[in-house]
């Protein structure tokens, strides 16, 4: 009997995960033991499975693949094309790179992580950008989410675009300010068969926007973006950036925007990095007062129907998609944490800045600290997600960054928290990556946790927790 691997199907493998199937445009591979990848090398459409060479722990392995949907029955010859083939790529596993293509914006707004206007980080030529996507071709990275700067600022951006998906990779997200996501953008994607979600930046309605962006008519250029999306059938987020001017409009904000069509909304504080603190500015929000905001809008978000998926940055978390179901992301309950990678965002999730740098997450590039980490233009992809001060970070256990902090010895909090998310950490402590971080250490020890399962509860006692 002959056997066929799936014609989506592909076997891939990374180093410390050799062995994986990949459906073909899906960017999560699930990963099979070694001999479960020696059943399904054999079908090839060239191997007779029952010949009694085969051990019979094969034969079984692969009926299982047959009733799993992986693998057909075929007639001798019937082979699979060869980049369905087993393929050990040269690097760690990397799931996707959040990827700043460009330093350069259209916009000045006021709390730019890298000075987009002024292009304190430039952008790399047409061929260095080219050589980064074949990198991230030949070391498995799947998926790509595309920002900047302002990524569509680029001349070059659609032959990235095709180079990308020529290599394999999916586009999920491009990040815009909207200004140039116009029809014939979304006609071009569509004409290659794609609808990655637009995330576009929405800072409150009565002209907030406007004041933060640093441009005229901000706001109504980006709804007329979000409602062009609409109307083509391409998939919107937004991100919001709470500060003292904006804070009292979460809640007009939230509606407006899911009368745009745009089916989520993560809220961030301004940090006082970049553009933000070179100009001085003293608008930021409190954490107390951020997390009192927050507590306060969730009873009017149920009020208003669950508009959208909401993130509260690292406080809460709800979707229309489970209506009594909630997260708090700074929560992970760690039950091992010597199992657990430090970051587990990070350790699936590159960023590579507008110099070609690999860091764990885009907060980093506003921050001294990114000097600590590799340029890819200078030591290659695949030495940066294998061996570089970069893996060496992203892989650090939670033991880690406990042992690191004696504080967290003592904490009863200490297996939910992990210490916290690294570059919040950094804000407090700038020269530390493994310091504590003082914003999850509030929301835990001052009784922020109790309060959100309290406001809850009242508004509907079936409401559950889930975390991660």
């Amino acid at each position: 009997m002959f056997y066929k691997l799936h014609e989506k199907l592909l076997l891939r493998g990374w180093q410390k995960l050799p062995y994986a199937v990949v459906e073909k445009g899906f960017s999560r591979p699930q990963f099979i033991t070694a001999r479960e990848m020696e059943a399904l090398k054999l079908c090839n459409g060239l191997i007779d499975v029952d010949l009694p060479l085969v051990p019979q722990e094969l034969r079984d392995l692969v009926k299982l693949a047959e009733k799993q949907g992986w693998v057909a029955a075929c007639e001798r010859g019937d082979t699979i094309r060869p980049e369905q083939e087993y393929r050990l790529y040269p690097a760690r596993y990397i799931r996707t790179a959040h990827w700043s293509i460009t330093g350069h914006c259209n916009y000045r707004c006021k709390h730019c992580y890298m000075s987009a206007p002024d292009a304190k980080f430039g952008e790399l030529s047409h061929a260095q950008i080219m050589a980064i996507v074949q990198q991230l071709i030949d070391c498995g990275v799947m998926e790509v989410s595309l920002t900047g700067g302002e990524p569509l600022v680029r001349k070059d951006f659609m032959e990235i675009v095709d180079a990308l998906l020529a290599g394999g990779v999916h586009i999920t997200t491009i990040y815009s300010n909207g200004k140039l996501v116009t029809d014939k953008l979304l006609d071009q994607l569509a004409e290659r068969g794609i609808h990655p979600e637009f995330n576009m930046s929405y800072d409150g309605v009565d002209g907030w926007h406007d004041w933060l962006r640093g441009i005229p008519n901000a706001g109504k250029i980006v709804e007329d973006a979000f409602l062009r999306c609409k109307e083509r059938g391409f998939p919107t987020g937004a991100e919001m950036c709470i500060h003292q001017g904006n804070k009292h409009l979460l809640r007009e904000t939230v509606k407006r925007l899911a009368d745009l069509g745009c089916r989520s909304l993560k809220t961030t504080p301004i940090s006082n990095v970049g553009a933000w603190k070179e100009g001085g500015y003293d608008e930021s929000i409190s954490t107390d007062e951020l997390y009192e905001l927050y507590l306060d809008y969730i009873p009017r978000y149920y009020e208003d129907g669950m508009p959208l998926s909401l993130m509260l940055g690292g406080f809460f978390s709800a979707s229309p998609d489970k209506p009594q179901e909630y997260d708090i992301p700074s929560m992970k309950n760690c039950s091992n944490p010597a199992k657990t990678c430090v970051c587990g965002h990070a350790r699936m999730v590159m960023y590579i800045s507008a110099e070609g740098r690999a860091l764990p997450c885009m907060a980093l590039s506003g921050m001294d600290i990114q000097e600590e980490f590799p340029l890819i233009p200078e030591i290659g992809l695949a030495q940066c997600i294998t061996e570089s001060r970069y893996m060496q970070l992203i892989d650090t256990r939670a033991t880690g960054v406990l042992e690191h902090n004696p504080e967290c010895g003592t904490c009863e909090h200490a297996l939910q928290c992990l210490a916290g998310c690294r570059a919040s950490a950094l804000e407090t402590d700038p020269t530390d990556i493994l310091a504590i971080d003082r914003a999850a250490c509030a929301i835990f020890r001052g009784g922020w946790v109790e309060r959100i399962h309290q406001a809850m509860a009242e508004i509907d006692p079936q409401m559950k927790l889930t975390v991660g």
